[in-house]
C-alpha cells in the first residue's frame, strides 16, 4: 500500500471511492459510493503504452475530470487499485505476464503521486473477492472462496472474515495449482497441468481442438476454422444439443469440481462464487462442476458448500472491486 496522505474531506456530502481494473487489454475506472453505485466511469487502453509513466498521464487526463463531477477530490475517500500481480503490502505489480511494463512497477505510489489522493492496490481477483463480500453474494459471509473464469483462471479466498494475502501478499493462486499433473503446458508460467490451462475461456478453446483432432463425432464446430475457435463459439454449439461441445463443457466441469473440492477440503468455505465469461455457460458447466466436487469430497465436507454465480454486474464488477478496497483504509 502506498503511503497515505491528508486530503480534505468534503463536508456535507457522502464520501466516495475510485476504483481502477488493469487488464492486459484495457483499464476500467470509475467513481463509486458506498452502496456500489457506480456514478461515472471509463476505460482506455493499457496495451497502448509501452511506458508505464504515459499510462498514468492518460489515466489522469480521463480520470480526473470525473473527480471533479463528483463533487472534487475532497470528496474522494481514496483510489483502490486491482491489477494482475498486484501487491497489497508493497503497492507494487511484480513480473506481470500480460502487462506491457516488465518488473517490480511501484504502481500505487504513481498514481498516490499524481491524484495526490491515498492509493491501495492488490492483484485484481482479490479485489473482486472483496468486491463480492461487500456488495455482491458474499455479502455477510467471512469464508468463501472466489473464483473468476475468464481468459485465466483468478481467484480470492476469505476465511475468518480476512482475505488471505500469504506473508509477501501473492498468496491465493489457485488457478496455478497443479491439478492434473504433466498434463497441459501453460505458455505464460511455463508449468504443465494447472487448473488455468482446463478451466479458462482459453482452456475450453485448447480442449475443444484437442478433442476435434482426437474424435470422428460430427459436429458444429468442424465448421469453424480453428483460429476462429472460442469459448463463445463452443458454448453456441453447446446450446445447439452438439454432442461434443457438450462433451467440451463436460470435460471442463470435471477438472473444475475435482479443483474445488480441494480448496474445499483446504479453507471450509460457506460458498465458492464464481465469476466471469465462462459462468454464461449456466448447467452447462455448473452441472458437472458440482457433481465432480461433491463426488471427490470426504463425507464430512459433502453437501455443506454452495456454489453460487457472482451477483455483481460483470461491466461494474471490476470497478466496484477495486472501489472496495478504498474503504479498507483507516482514517
Amino acid at each position: 500500500m502506498a503511503k497515505k496522505i491528508a486530503t480534505p474531506s468534503a463536508v456535507s456530502l457522502d464520501p466516495l471511492a475510485v476504483g481502477i481494473d488493469i487488464g492486459g487489454t484495457g483499464t476500467k475506472f470509475g467513481i463509486v459510493d458506498r452502496n456500489g453505485n457506480v456514478l461515472f466511469s471509463s476505460e482506455i487502453s493499457t496495451r497502448g503504452h509501452e511506458e508505464v509513466e504515459s499510462f498514468i498521464e492518460e489515466l489522469h487526463n480521463n480520470l480526473q475530470p470525473l473527480i471533479e463531477k463528483a463533487g472534487g477530490p475532497g470528496r474522494i475517500r481514496g483510489i483502490g487499485v486491482g491489477a494482475p500481480n498486484g501487491n497489497y503490502y508493497t503497492g507494487t505489480v511484480e513480473y506481470a505476464p500480460n502487462l506491457p511494463w516488465r518488473g517490480i512497477i511501484p504502481l500505487a505510489k504513481l498514481i498516490q503521486n499524481k491524484f495526490q489522493l491515498n492509493t491501495v492496490l492488490t492483484n485484481d481477483a482479490n479485489a473482486a473477492a472483496i468486491g463480492e463480500m461487500m456488495y455482491g453474494a458474499a455479502k455477510g459471509m467471512k469464508d468463501f472462496i472466489m473464483i473468476t473464469l475468464g481468459t485465466g483462471v483468478g481467484s480470492g479466498i476469505v476465511a475468518n472474515g480476512q482475505l488471505i494475502l500469504g506473508h509477501d501478499g501473492f498468496a491465493g493462486e489457485l488457478g496455478h495449482t497443479i491439478i492434473i499433473p504433466d498434463g497441459r503446458f501453460h505458455p505464460g508460467t511455463g508449468k504443465y497441468g494447472s487448473l488455468e490451462s482446463y478451466a479458462s475461456a482459453t482452456g475450453v478453446t485448447l480442449t475443444a481442438v484437442e478433442m476435434l483432432e482426437k474424435s470422428n463425432e460430427p459436429s458444429l464446430l468442424r465448421d469453424i476454422p480453428k483460429e476462429q475457435l472460442n469459448s463463445k463459439k463452443v458454448y453456441e454449439a453447446a446450446i445447439q444439443d452438439d454432442k461434443l461441445a457438450k462433451e467440451i463443457f463436460d470435460f471442463t466441469g470435471k477438472i473444475l469440481g475435482k479443483a474445488l473440492a480441494n480448496f474445499v477440503m483446504f479453507s471450509s468455505p460457506e460458498a465458492i462464487i464464481l465469476f466471469g465469461g465462462l459462468t454464461k455457460a449456466g448447467d452447462l458447466i455448473l452441472k458437472p462442476t458440482r457433481e465432480h466436487m461433491e463426488e471427490n469430497l470426504i463425507q464430512i465436507f459433502q453437501n455443506k458448500v454452495k456454489i453460487l454465480i457472482s451477483h455483481l454486474r460483470e461491466s461494474d464488477a471490476a470497478i466496484l472491486g477495486a472501489s472496495a478496497l478504498v474503504w479498507e483504509i483507516k482514517d
